[in-house]
Formats: structure tokens, C-alpha cells, sequence
């Protein structure tokens, strides 16, 4: 590698290069990008001032807020930028950060869903014991576990990337710095990164689902044969269809993209998949979150219009 030039800057393709509809993207996401900031910190703001929300739900709620606003935060600057003007450029250091912080948050994300899956199949099968197995202690180890996990998954993919060596093309078919690819620019051997991609990555990604989804399973089953109220019924499964909708949108395009072989999908496919789980579902969770929950919809409207 001595006589090879190092590449030390990346270009972005991304979305920039679908022409006559720059304008109209960057209007599309900018405000895709400001709704999730205003609705996931109103939901932050109502949880933290309201004592009624100081739940273990909530408490897993506000985690999920914060981590949709850093989630998208990592990509949508960026690629907005690059719709206004063309080609978007990133440096090496710049785009290994990029790298870093997506698989963080990404991840972190990922495995908090199943806690809350967790959290639910407590709360409605085990109601007596629910206030002990989720003492504050276990939420803020839960979450705790949820953000140190992510970031040790995304430190690995981090450090395997930065001993790669570039040295010829630098666009990057996409509108960050994701690794699949990335990895394709490396002069040098990249199996071992996309095999870490493919059985890591993958693991963390169909993990949590299949938990989430035997937890809503089990869930259902026993609302069906021991709930004998209508109403209790309701109340719960108001709550699951909530939690499963935004189960749905996040883990079926992550799915899409991490668990089939790293080649096995097209660049524009991808790219598709990952702005539903990155700019789509951060947008729609506090819709979803306070349009089928009364006591969010109560909070917010005695914090918004209180004449007090």
C-alpha cells in the first residue's frame, strides 16, 4: 500500500443524483426532519413534566424519543445538504463518525423495542409482580444494557471498517456512510467486515424481533383465555397494536437489509429500506405513540393548554 494514494474523502451520491427532483426531496425531508425533532421532544418534554407518565412504559418511551431524534440526526443534515448542492462530500474521519453513530443508535434502537415488548408481556401477564420484576433499578439496567450493547456493536464494525485501506473510487452509493457500500471501495480484503455485517448485525436485528414477536404472541393468546374484561381487553391490546406497529416499521426494512447476503440487494433498494427505519419511523412513533394512548393525549393537552 506505500506506493497507493490513501483516500482521505468520500462523495456521497445518495439521493442528489435523481435529477428534477432535488427541490422537492429536500422540501419532503426537511420537514419529515423537523417533525421528528418537534413531535419526539414534545413526548420527552410530557414525560419528564408529567408524574403520572413516571412508568416504567414512559421511562422506555422518553428512551425511545431521544433516540429517534439522535438517530436521524446522523443522517438528515447531511443528506439535506447534499440535495441542495449536488454531490455531498465527507471526510474519512467525518464518515467513519457517521459510520459509528448510525450502528450505534440504529442497534440501540433495535434491542430497546424488545425491552419494551418486555416491559408489556409483564405488565399484562404478570400485573401483581410487574411494580417488583420493574423496579426503577431493572428499567434504567435495561436501558442501560440497550445503549452500552449498541455502542460495543457499532465500536466493532467502527475500528474492522478503519483497517480498511481506500485507495481507488471514493463515491459511495448512498446517502451516508454505510458499510455495505463503503467496504466495496477498499483496496483491500473486506469478507471479514461484510461476515461481521451479515452474522452480527443480522443476529441483532432478528434477535429482538423474534423476542418481540413471541412476546406479543404469548401476549395475545393470554388476553384471549385469562382476560375476562372488555374493557381491560381493549386497554391492552390498544397498547400491543401501538408497540407492533412500530415493531413492524423499524425491524421488517432493517430485516431487509442485514439479514440476506450484504450483495443480495440492489443500492436503490437499500437506500429505500433504510429511510423507512431512519427518517420514516422516527417521524411516525410520535404519532402512533400519542394518537392510541389516552394518558399521552390527556398530558399533552394539560401541558399545551392549561390556563395555568
Amino acid at each position: 500500500m506505500d506506493n497507493q494514494t490513501e483516500v482521505r474523502k468520500f462523495i456521497l451520491l445518495g439521493l442528489s443524483n435523481v435529477q428534477g427532483l432535488q427541490k422537492f426531496l429536500f422540501m419532503l425531508f426537511l420537514l419529515l426532519y423537523l417533525s421528528t425533532l418537534l413531535g419526539n421532544m414534545a413526548i420527552m418534554i410530557v414525560v419528564a413534566c408529567e408524574p403520572r407518565l413516571h412508568t416504567p412504559m414512559y421511562f422506555f418511551l422518553y428512551n425511545l424519543s431521544c433516540l429517534d431524534i439522535f438517530f436521524s440526526t446522523v443522517t438528515m443534515p447531511r443528506m439535506l445538504a447534499g440535495l441542495l448542492s449536488g454531490h455531498q462530500g465527507i471526510s474519512y474521519t467525518g464518515c467513519l463518525s457517521q459510520l459509528h453513530f448510525f450502528y450505534f443508535l440504529g442497534s440501540s434502537e433495535d434491542m430497546l423495542l424488545a425491552v419494551m415488548a418486555y416491559d408489556r408481556f409483564v405488565a399484562i401477564c404478570y400485573p401483581l409482580r410487574y411494580t417488583l420484576i420493574m423496579s426503577p433499578r431493572a428499567c434504567l439496567q435495561l436501558a442501560s444494557a440497550t445503549w452500552t450493547t449498541g455502542f460495543l456493536h457499532a465500536l466493532m464494525h467502527t475500528v474492522m471498517t478503519s483497517r480498511l485501506h481506500f485507495c481507488g473510487p471514493n463515491h459511495i452509493q448512498h446517502f451516508f456512510c454505510e458499510i455495505k457500500p463503503l467496504v466495496k471501495l477498499a483496496c483491500n480484503s473486506s469478507q471479514l467486515n461484510l461476515n461481521l455485517l451479515n452474522i452480527i448485525t443480522g443476529s441483532i436485528a432478528i434477535g429482538p424481533f423474534v423476542f418481540t414477536l413471541f412476546s406479543y404472541l404469548y401476549i395475545f393468546s393470554f388476553l384471549r383465555l385469562k382476560v375476562q374484561s372488555k374493557e381491560g381487553r381493549r386497554k391492552a391490546f390498544s397498547t400491543c397494536i401501538s408497540h407492533l406497529t412500530v415493531v413492524a416499521l423499524f425491524y421488517v426494512p432493517v430485516i431487509f437489509n442485514y439479514v440476506p447476503p450484504s450483495s443480495g440487494s440492489s443500492a436503490s433498494w437499500t437506500m429505500i429500506a433504510t429511510l423507512m427505519y431512519n427518517v420514516v419511523t422516527p417521524v411516525l412513533n410520535p404519532l402512533i405513540y400519542t394518537l392510541r394512548n389516552v394518558e399521552v393525549k390527556r398530558a399533552l393537552k394539560r401541558r399545551l393548554f392549561s390556563r395555568e
